[in-house]
């Protein structure tokens, strides 16, 4: 390669490297200002003085949470709801993604079933009939009826059918041929070849079920069985309700930290899970996502 063509090519690619790194900077900006804010006082934030790092710093907003045992117990039906609602979650989308990738010929009401879910997909029944199905079957003010509702992805088994139709059909027959039935050609040859797949929609789970804060406003009263979420939602609708045996903290309580800290909370947990699926994360949704 002549020198010149070499220059070029380095100048080209230094400069992609500082679009990409000022690309990089504007993402992280929100969250950085964010977890300052939450570190700041209540003062230098009503100021305005808070950028990039924490102005009188301070603790205070992260101790107003925690010392409520409310948080834990909250925090402990969330890690509970994505737990359970995961694995439902993962049973149901694989069980039933795997049987629509097959051809008509070899499951005949596939069409059916593709039409129905995708009709699922688009429309639904609307709040109000959603809330009678759930309180008619006697799931309100229990775990089962935040995770239940929403036990098919519709979105999820959709993705996982398309990756399925993607793998090389001579391994199923290579499979039958070796006398795999239906089952064990889905538990040691498909799931294996699919964690990519099964690690994205795994991830979105995730995501969803911790970050739902809405059906347990409406599904759930009693206290003990309230997500996170949904407990964070109601600070901040009535955070003096919350803090009435407490009025000289609430004095020194700014809203601005208070609602930045409870962000910091509540996504920290996901970033500790997404490193470890980040991997699969962008192959699982690119070979899923397209089916020729």
């Amino acid at each position: 390669m002549p020198a010149t063509t070499r220059k070029n090519f380095s100048t080209y690619h230094t400069a992609i490297f500082i679009v990409l790194l000022c690309v990089t900077f504007l993402c992280l900006m929100p969250l950085i200002y964010i977890v300052a804010l939450s570190f700041s006082s209540k003062s230098a934030a009503a100021a305005g003085l808070v950028t990039f790092y924490p102005v009188d710093f301070t603790t205070f907003s992260y101790g107003y949470i925690l010392k409520d045992h409310r948080f834990f117990t909250a925090f402990g039906v969330s890690v509970e709801r994505v737990i359970l609602g995961g694995l439902i979650n993962f049973v149901l989308t694989v069980t039933m993604a795997y049987p629509l990738a097959k051809e008509g010929r070899e499951f005949r009401a596939r069409t059916f079933y593709m039409w129905f879910i995708l009709f699922a997909m688009m429309f639904n029944g609307g709040l109000i009939p959603w809330y009678i199905v759930v309180k008619t079957l006697h799931l309100t003010n229990s775990i089962w009826a935040l995770v239940l509702p929403g036990a098919v992805p519709v979105f999820n088994v959709v993705l996982l059918m398309n990756f399925y139709r993607g793998l090389p059909k001579e391994i199923g027959e290579a499979a039958i041929m070796d006398g795999a039935g239906p089952w064990k050609s889905l538990l040691y040859l498909y799931i294996p070849l699919s964690k990519p797949a099964i690690a994205t929609v795994t991830l979105f789970s995730i995501v969803g079920h911790w970050n739902a804060f809405f059906d347990g406003m409406i599904l759930v009263n009693k206290q003990s069985l309230i997500p996170l979420q949904t407990y964070i939602q109601q600070l901040v609708v009535a955070p003096v309700q919350n803090s009435a045996d407490r009025p000289e903290e609430l004095a020194k309580l700014s809203v601005r930290t208070f609602n930045a800290a409870k962000i910091v909370v509540t996504m920290l947990p996901i970033l500790l899970i997404y490193p470890f699926l980040q991997k699969y994360f962008v192959t699982g949704l690119t070979l899923g996502s397209v089916k020729e």
